[in-house]
């Protein structure tokens, strides 16, 4: 059989482990976009990754509490990370935003709206692949995909995706473009090893509004030295960190407000808009290593 075909093939084979969950064969590619050696398959890590096609959120995989594991990150007022925002219905993870209904005070901070974080348990290596299939809420909150080391000297952060639902006349005039992107990073965090943050970016214009379409949003953590990132199954850009990309990092899906998109005084989609207009949903996540 001529290679095209087979790799045609293979993009569109599913594996149906039973009737309600269908696992992809492989990862997300546009014919001929595969990186992989030609001796090397695609393997499955399913301790991080996830069809959604129950009714909760399985948490054997997966920590909404923004305490739990060991981490300490409350949200980035005004808007609290409440695990309950996190649901699980019609084979897709929604993520929803809204107006708490209290303030909430403490530790010299203070929230009055709420999102959510959602962790992995297992932390992902060098080497693996990663990528979720992900459509934006229309509010100024974010939608992410990302990776992120926990202690140690080296804090790094490997932002896959990160983009808003819509801008305003209060956002910065940098990320304007913001609810129409597919923009990551690579930050080395400071620590005993680097007094300053050290930040690389890649962007690329999306198609359209982030929230107009569901996109699949993936790296390949190539090597310590490589990460390329993808959007629906096309290579697109690598970012080549300054320092060795070389600590396991855990996969982080964060709904949350920034001071450069902020909230507007009458809170804006956040409180006004419907379900689908204040959620994020992640139809799939999965993960991938190299045999």
């Amino acid at each position: 059989m001529p290679q095209i075909q087979t790799q045609i093939i293979l993009a569109l084979l599913l594996i149906v482990f039973d009737a309600n969950v269908t696992i992809a064969a492989q990862p997300f590619f546009v014919v001929g976009e595969d990186p992989k050696p030609t001796e090397k398959q695609w393997v499955p890590v399913d301790e991080m990754s996830d069809e959604f096609a129950g009714d909760s959120l399985d948490d054997s995989k997966w920590n909404p509490h923004p305490s739990g594991d060991g981490w300490n990150w409350r949200g980035r007022p005004p808007a609290l990370f409440v695990p309950e925002n996190v649901t699980v219905k019609d084979g897709k993870m929604n993520v929803t935003v809204s107006k708490l209904d209290a303030p909430v005070e403490g530790k010299g901070q203070s929230f009055t709206h709420q999102g959510a974080i959602v962790r992995s348990h297992q932390p992902g290596q060098v080497g693996w692949y990663y990528e979720c299939r992900m459509k934006a809420n229309q509010t100024v909150m974010s939608s992410t995909f990302w990776l992120n080391t926990k202690g140690g000297r080296k804090r790094l952060e490997t932002d896959i995706q990160e983009c808003v639902g819509r801008t305003t006349e209060l956002t910065e005039p940098w990320a304007k473009r913001w609810d129409e992107i597919f923009h990551s990073n690579a930050i080395h965090w400071p620590g005993p090893d680097n007094p300053e943050k050290l930040q690389i970016q890649g962007q690329e214009r999306t198609q359209t509004k982030n929230w107009e379409r569901f996109y699949v949003y993936a790296a390949w953590w190539k090597s310590p030295d490589e990460l390329r990132f993808y959007l629906d199954g096309k290579y697109v850009y690598s970012i080549h960190p300054k320092t060795k990309w070389d600590v396991p990092a855990y996969l982080t899906m964060a709904i949350e407000t920034y001071d450069w998109n902020p909230l507007p005084d009458d809170g804006g989609l956040v409180e006004s808009g419907t379900w689908d207009q204040r959620t994020t949903q992640y139809d799939w996540v999965r993960t991938w290593r190299l045999e």
